[in-house]
C-alpha cells in the first residue's frame, strides 16, 4: 500500500486523510512533517495563504501567512520534485506549487460573480462549472465541462516552468495545471470533499485525483 505524506493545516486534515485511504492509501498526515522523502508520495492540501515574498510581491492583499508551514511545504515540494516523486496539490498545495516552479499568484481574485469563486462568511462551497484543457488528464477524466467546488479568493497568475493548465473557470482562471513530463497534477477546488462520504450530487466525484495519486506512486 502507497504510504502518502500528507502536510495539512494546524486543524487538522481528516477529510484529506479519508480520500486517501477511499483511494486505497496509507495516509501520513499532520502540521510541519518532517522534510522526509522516504514517502512514496506527496499530498499538499489547502489553507491559508503562501506568503508573497515567495513569489517576488509585496503583501497587497495575503491574509493568515504561516512562515513555519510555508518554510516546511516549500522544502518538501522541492525534495518531492527533485526525485520525481508524484505530488499532488490542492487549493493553496496548487498555488504553492506553481511559486516553487517560479510562478506567481493573483493575491485577490475579487468579488466579482462572474469570477464563480468564493471565501469567507458563505457557509457552503461554491457550485461552478470548469472548462478541461483538451488532451489534459481532467478532460480524460470529466469531459470538456465539468462542475467543481470552490472555497478561495487567490488563484494561479503566471504558470510556473514545465506547467501546463489543465482547466479553467469560465472567467479564464487557471483552475487546474499538470507539468509536461514530472507526476505532478494540481487543482484549485476541494476534491476531498467530493468525494467518499462526502460525495455530492452536484459535482463530478473527487476520487479519481486520489486514485491518480496512489497509482503514480505504485497502489
Amino acid at each position: 500500500m502507497p504510504r502518502i505524506l500528507v502536510s495539512g493545516a494546524p486543524n487538522g486534515c481528516d477529510n484529506y486523510i479519508n480520500a486517501i485511504l477511499a483511494a486505497g492509501g496509507q495516509p501520513f498526515a499532520s502540521y510541519l512533517p518532517p522534510v522526509d522523502g522516504s514517502y512514496d508520495a506527496l499530498l499538499l492540501t489547502g489553507g491559508e495563504d503562501v506568503d508573497p515574498r515567495y513569489y517576488g510581491q509585496d503583501n497587497t492583499a495575503s491574509s493568515g501567512i504561516d512562515p513555519d508551514r510555508d518554510a516546511v511545504e516549500l522544502s518538501l515540494a522541492r525534495l518531492y520534485l527533485e526525485l520525481g516523486k508524484p505530488i499532488l496539490g490542492i487549493c493553496r498545495g496548487e498555488q504553492l506549487l506553481n511559486v516553487v516552479l517560479g510562478g506567481d499568484l493573483f493575491q485577490d481574485i475579487g468579488a466579482d460573480p462572474c469570477l464563480f469563486h468564493t471565501r469567507g462568511d458563505l457557509p457552503q462551497d461554491k457550485i461552478h462549472p470548469v472548462r478541461a484543457a483538451p488532451g489534459s488528464f481532467l478532460e480524460a477524466l470529466y469531459g470538456p465541462v465539468f462542475q467543481v467546488n470552490s472555497s478561495h479568493h487567490q488563484a494561479v497568475h503566471r504558470l510556473g516552468d514545465g506547467l501546463q493548465p489543465a482547466a479553467w473557470s469560465e472567467s479564464g482562471l487557471v483552475e487546474a495545471f499538470q507539468h509536461k513530463s514530472l507526476p505532478v497534477r494540481a487543482v484549485q477546488w476541494h476534491p476531498e470533499r467530493m468525494c467518499a462520504s462526502l460525495r455530492r450530487p452536484d459535482t463530478v466525484d473527487g476520487l479519481p485525483l486520489f486514485q491518480w495519486l496512489i497509482a503514480s506512486a505504485g497502489g
